[in-house]
C-alpha cells in the first residue's frame, strides 16, 4: 500500500483566512477538508494558487455557521451545494459533499451526502479526487497519487460515464494532459474521447473557449494539439491549419497560438465567443502588415506608434516564428523589445485647436489633422504642440 505524504508543513494551509473557516466549520460540528486542485498541486510540486473546500455540511448549514462567525456568505453555486466565504478579504469556495442523480452531459442534478468515496467518484479525474485535512493528512478514495507520481491523467472510474455527465470533460482530459500530463495518454481515456467526440458539437461556445484557452497556455499544448487533430477532435472545435512548427516557436499565449492555428481567425470570435479585446488582436495580425528586420529605426517608430505595443509585439513573435529564424537572433530580439525602448508620444493637436485658428467644422478638420500628424512622424515625432499649429498657420 502507498504511504501519502503529509502536506502539513503547506504554507497555505497554514494561512489564517484559511484557518478561519476551517476551525468555524468544525466547531458547528461539520468535518471539513480541502479538495481537488491544491491538493493535486501541492502533490506535484506546483504552486497553489486557488483553495477549494469540502464539508459534510449542508449548504445552509455552512451560511450559519460562517454568517455568525462575522465571516462573509456568498451563496454562488448554491443549487449545486457551493458557498463562497470570504475569510480576511480571501474568498474561499466550500462546497458540500455531493453525488449525481441526473445529467444530461452539460449539467447534473446532486443529491447531497456526507460520504467522502462518494464524492470523490463522482469527479472527472483521479488526480482531482483528492482531499487533505487542517492537519495536512491526504485522503486518496481512486489512486489519485498513483497518477500524479506517473503523470497520468485518468477518469474516475468508467472514462465514458465520466465523459457522458458532462461533454466538457473530453476537452478538460486534453487540457489536464497538456498541462500535467508526460508521456502518452491513458489510453481507455483517449478511446473513450474519440467515441464521444461528436458531443462536442452541442457545448457552448464559452465553455469551449474557456477550456481550449487554458489548454493552449499549457507547456504541453503543441503536442496535445496535434494528438487532438490526429484522433479527429479538434475538427470539431475548429477549422485548423497544421502549422505546427510555427506554433511551437510561439510563447504560450492563447491568442497568438489561435491566430496561427485557426484557418479563418476572423470567424473565431463568433465560433468562440471571444472577448473584443481578443477579437481585436486577431484583427490586428490578419489586417496588418508584420514589422521585419532590416527596417531603418525610423521606419520602425512610425510603424509602432500607427499600430500599438500589443499589436506589434504580436506580429513580430509571429513573423519571427514564421521566419525559421533562431529562438536568440538578436535582430528579432532588437525588434521585440523596440517597445520597452521607445514610447511613441501623444500627437500634441486636436480638432479643437483647428477650430479656434477659425477652421469650419467638417471633414476638412480631420484631414489636415491627418496631413500635419504625417509631418510629425516624417520629423521623427520631434515638433511640438507650437511648433505644429504655427504650421497649421
Amino acid at each position: 500500500m502507498t504511504t501519502l505524504p503529509s502536506l502539513a508543513a503547506a504554507p497555505w494551509l497554514q494561512a489564517p483566512a484559511l484557518r478561519c473557516i476551517l476551525a468555524v466549520i468544525a466547531a458547528w460540528g461539520g468535518e471539513v477538508r480541502v479538495a481537488g486542485g491544491a491538493v493535486r498541486n501541492a502533490l506535484m510540486g506546483e504552486a497553489v494558487t486557488e483553495v477549494d473546500l469540502a464539508t459534510t455540511l449542508s449548504p445552509a448549514q455552512v451560511i450559519a455557521a460562517c454568517t455568525a462567525a462575522g465571516l462573509g456568505v456568498h451563496p454562488t453555486g448554491i443549487d449545486h451545494g457551493t458557498v463562497t466565504v470570504v475569510a480576511d478579504h480571501h474568498p474561499y469556495e466550500v462546497t458540500t459533499l455531493r453525488h449525481d442523480v441526473e445529467t444530461d452531459g452539460r449539467r447534473a442534478v446532486v443529491r447531497f451526502t456526507d460520504d467522502w468515496q462518494a464524492d470523490a467518484l463522482r469527479r472527472d479525474f483521479t488526480m482531482n479526487a483528492l482531499y487533505c485535512d487542517a492537519a495536512g493528512k491526504v485522503y486518496d478514495y481512486a489512486d489519485g497519487f498513483a497518477d500524479i507520481q506517473r503523470r497520468r491523467v485518468a477518469f474516475v472510474g468508467s472514462p465514458a460515464q465520466r465523459i457522458a455527465e458532462d461533454y466538457l470533460r473530453i476537452l478538460r482530459f486534453f487540457r489536464f494532459h497538456a498541462r500535467y500530463g508526460a508521456g502518452a495518454p491513458d489510453a481507455a481515456g483517449l478511446e473513450a474521447c474519440v467515441e464521444a467526440a461528436p458531443r462536442l458539437d452541442g457545448l457552448s461556445a464559452e465553455r469551449i473557449r474557456q477550456e481550449m484557452f487554458k489548454l493552449m497556455a499549457a507547456s504541453g499544448a503543441i503536442p496535445t494539439l496535434r494528438l487532438m487533430a490526429g484522433a479527429g477532435i479538434l475538427g470539431h472545435l475548429l477549422p485548423y491549419a497544421e502549422d505546427w512548427d510555427v506554433l511551437a516557436r510561439l510563447p504560450p499565449d492563447p491568442v497568438l497560438r489561435l491566430a496561427v492555428l485557426a484557418r479563418d481567425p476572423l470567424a473565431m470570435k463568433d465560433r468562440w465567443r471571444l472577448s473584443n479585446l481578443e477579437a481585436r488582436r486577431l484583427e490586428d495580425i490578419v489586417c496588418l502588415t508584420a514589422p521585419r528586420p532590416g527596417l531603418r529605426p525610423h521606419e520602425q517608430r512610425v510603424i509602432l506608434h500607427q499600430m500599438g505595443p500589443q499589436a506589434w509585439s504580436d506580429l513580430v513573435r509571429i513573423g519571427w516564428a514564421r521566419s525559421g529564424a533562431a529562438a536568440d537572433d538578436p535582430a528579432w530580439q532588437d525588434l521585440l523589445g523596440l517597445p520597452d525602448r521607445w514610447q511613441a508620444p501623444e500627437f500634441p493637436v486636436s480638432g479643437r485647436d483647428l477650430l479656434a485658428l477659425g477652421m469650419a467644422p467638417g471633414p476638412g478638420i480631420g484631414e489636415a489633422l491627418r496631413r500635419l500628424e504625417d509631418w510629425w512622424m516624417a520629423s521623427d515625432f520631434v515638433p511640438g504642440r507650437q511648433e505644429l499649429l504655427d504650421r497649421l498657420k
